[in-house]
């Protein structure tokens, strides 16, 4: 007899018969299995069925993945996947509208299943999907099935998309570029384009060429959220496929035709709640703009660059223009280029001398000197009271412009990730960069005034350089964390962030840390862990009872679909189920699908160099899962809560540790908040960290009251 691991007890159903409890040998062949199953129900021609979930996406069981049967499981006698796929392959070249149309309609369905899919494609099913859509004879509807089967075939990857006729490409890219089209079929024309320009640069040419950025504009207008979302990531698609040259020029257009604005407008401040999908592709966008300074950014200055010392001349032009207007022949050239050395000296290079030495380093190269030419323009009157200020103060408390403006451009750069490439999955992106053109530009003229402020309160000296610039990039990091809506409120922001408020909280924190650490302290400490474990236990499962929608995850790309998913009060049973988009908390009752406690995997989470994801599958053989990067976005992303939440709420149920970065959080905010508590009347007394001795006994205890002569 095998060994319990090996079998599963299973009810298997078919219409019009009694449903068979069974003990699932996972050591027999599953065509014994079928033999015995059929033979129950005295079928013939066992090799004609399959086995296929009952439930979910109704997977059929194979070999590969029968050991992925729980017990419990309701599975299904139904047709094999040969004899489907060959009753569908005749069922679409019906001249019988409504036989035509079923079939397309099951066949988009099935055609989720691998073993399916692979059936189908080798009857050269595709080649008759190819003839549906190429001849154009059918919409509405059957369009719709057609298009949806077809995505979900290529899905699996059995076939190359340069496989395509410039036929079949056209008129998909018809659908996009037609006004009267159906919506649905629109968004599955668009999500077929998206899938289709990153396999090969010739496909991306096709459809750069078709599809042209002003109908992608078009759809973004739309108010159809869905339709909104496809262009989106067709438009993503596009510009992650582009050569840089390519890139730059789609985004000066986009820029041109205010694409920002409308973005910042209608879909981040529209009533509709932001979808994980369009966040990301927000935050994709945001990344490839500001990544167009990455050339500017890692080029050195050519001192021998016409332009590049016009650039550097107009700076100190600007800022001493009345001596700059002297006539030529007024001084000596020897005068005049000692009184250059002056001005830009008062200017803030180091090499004063030779200015295009400072601007050698790159990163931040050339981009720093784009940012003050930049601040010099089109701030003239803040340019030029910085500069003045600063050459009225004496030499050691000067705030040198351009080594602030060169080491503040690093800065930014560092905290905005210019260079760096695009993660799969964050969806960091800051609202008010969709709120201005020049972006990263108007952020430096921002922060330059930042420095000279900070620089100000801290009475800096030459020799605090380091010192107020590390301040500056704390300022600048807290609070880009409250994630300004608009440029004005960040600013509004950051300056009442000051010196004398960031010492405050650097002395809260450091408060709070050295009183955590007295020895005595530390003791109340372990000493109240378990209570507050124990809590955040309790908390967990609370959030499992409630709740939380998910999110479908292929191997490829991201899911439309939605599930729910919610604990049972006795927290015995995970009730989970499809949903629509809008619902919010179904009633348990609505989540058909269950599964027992006792099926949960030991581990649900899983890790690589690139992402960390946490995931459970179902006995339908789908998977349920949140998915992070592994570092830098991390910790600002929005599914970090839950991801952390149900990992310790399942080790809760399993019996193990919580392990969530969560779970360390919340013991320390509520170990904080009790020790503050109970330290309440310590507060300005310090703790020492050995307790006072226990004094010595004393030589009697005649000093001992006698009760017994008082009751006399």
């Amino acid at each position: 007899m095998p060994p319990p691991k090996d079998v599963v007890k299973i009810a298997i159903q078919m219409v019009g018969a009694i449903p068979q409890l069974i003990e699932l040998q996972q050591t027999k062949p599953l065509a014994s299995v079928l033999k015995d199953v059929c033979d129950a129900w005295s079928l013939p021609n066992a090799e004609r069925y399959a086995l296929q979930y009952a439930d979910g996406r109704q997977t059929y069981i194979t070999e590969s993945n029968r050991r992925d049967i729980k017990n419990g499981s309701i599975l299904r006698l139904t047709t094999s996947p040969d004899q489907e796929a060959e009753r569908l392959y005749i069922g679409i070249q019906s001249k019988n509208v409504d036989v035509k149309t079923d079939s397309l309609k099951k066949l988009a369905s099935l055609s989720q299943d691998v073993t399916f899919a692979q059936e189908f494609i080798s009857r050269n099913g595709l080649k008759q999907i190819y003839s549906i859509v190429e001849e154009g004879n059918d919409t509405g509807e059957m369009l719709a099935h057609t298009l949806k089967a077809f995505t979900e075939l290529m899905e699996h990857d059995f076939v190359s998309w340069e496989n395509l006729s410039t036929i079949f490409i056209k008129k998909i890219v018809s659908y996009v570029n037609m006004n009267a089209v159906d919506a649905s079929i629109q968004q599955l024309s668009l999500s077929i384009l998206e899938n289709m320009v990153p396999t090969s640069h010739l496909l991306f040419e096709v459809v750069k060429k078709e599809v042209t950025l002003d109908r992608l504009l078009t759809h973004l207008q739309v108010t159809n959220a869905q339709l909104q979302l496809k262009a989106m990531a067709l438009l993503i698609a596009l510009l992650l496929s582009a050569t840089e040259a390519e890139r730059r020029d789609m985004m000066e257009y986009l820029r041109e035709k205010n694409i920002r604005q409308f973005i910042h407008k209608n879909i981040i401040h529209s009533s509709e709640p932001l979808g994980d999908e369009m966040a990301h592709y927000l935050y994709v966008l945001q990344s490839v703009s500001l990544n167009l300074c990455e050339h500017r950014m890692k080029m050195s200055m050519d001192p021998y660059s016409q332009e590049q010392r016009d650039l550097l001349q107009s700076l100190r032009q600007t800022a001493f223009e009345s001596e700059s207007d002297v006539p030529a022949g007024t001084f000596s050239t020897e005068r005049r280029r000692s009184l250059c050395a002056k001005e830009f000296r008062k200017l803030g290079f180091v090499n004063n001398s030779n200015p295009a030495e400072d601007l050698r380093r790159a990163p931040p190269g050339l981009l720093a000197l784009d940012n003050m030419v930049y601040f010099s323009r089109n701030t003239p009157n803040a340019y030029s009271r910085f500069i003045l200020e600063n050459s009225s103060r004496e030499d050691k408390h000067e705030c040198p412009f351009a080594r602030s403006s060169i080491q503040l451009t690093l800065i930014l750069c560092e905290i905005l990730h210019i260079g760096e490439p695009c993660s799969e999955t964050a969806q960091a992106f800051y609202p008010m960069f969709f709120g201005q053109d020049h972006f990263f530009k108007e952020l430096f003229c921002i922060c330059i005034q930042l420095v000279n402020k900070t620089w100000k309160e801290m009475r800096a000296t030459q020799e605090d350089f380091d010192k107020v610039m590390q301040v500056v990039r704390e300022q600048i990091t807290r609070t880009l964390s409250l994630k300004p809506t608009s440029l004005e409120l960040f600013k509004t922001r950051v300056n009442a962030l000051n010196y004398s408020e960031i010492l405050k909280l650097r002395q809260t924190e450091r408060l709070h840390q050295e009183e955590t650490l007295a020895v005595p302290v530390l003791a109340l400490r372990e000493k109240l862990k378990p209570e507050l474990l124990e809590l955040i236990r309790q908390q967990r499962l609370l959030h499992l009872c409630e709740g939380t929608l998910f999110r479908k995850i292929s191997s490829r790309r991201r899911q439309d679909k939605l599930w729910y998913c919610r604990l049972s009060p006795n927290h015995k049973v995970l009730h989970y189920g499809d949903v629509e988009e809008g619902v919010q908390s179904p009633p348990i009752e609505s989540l058909s699908e269950k599964m027992p406690k006792v099926s949960l995997p030991g581990d649900s989470s899983q890790g690589s160099e690139l992402c960390v994801s946490w995931g459970l599958e179902t006995t339908a053989g789908e998977r349920w899962s949140l998915q992070l990067p592994r570092a830098g976005a991390r910790d600002a992303h929005p599914l970090l809560p839950q991801f952390c939440l149900w990992t310790d709420g399942l080790n809760v149920l399993l019996g193990k540790e919580m392990t969530s970065e969560r779970t360390q959080t919340d013991l320390d905010v509520l170990l904080s908040m009790e020790l503050k508590l109970r330290l309440l009347d310590l507060e300005n007394i310090s703790i020492p960290d050995d307790p006072p001795p226990i004094p010595k006994p004393p030589s009697n205890l005649n000093f001992c009251y006698d009760f017994s002569h008082a009751e006399q």
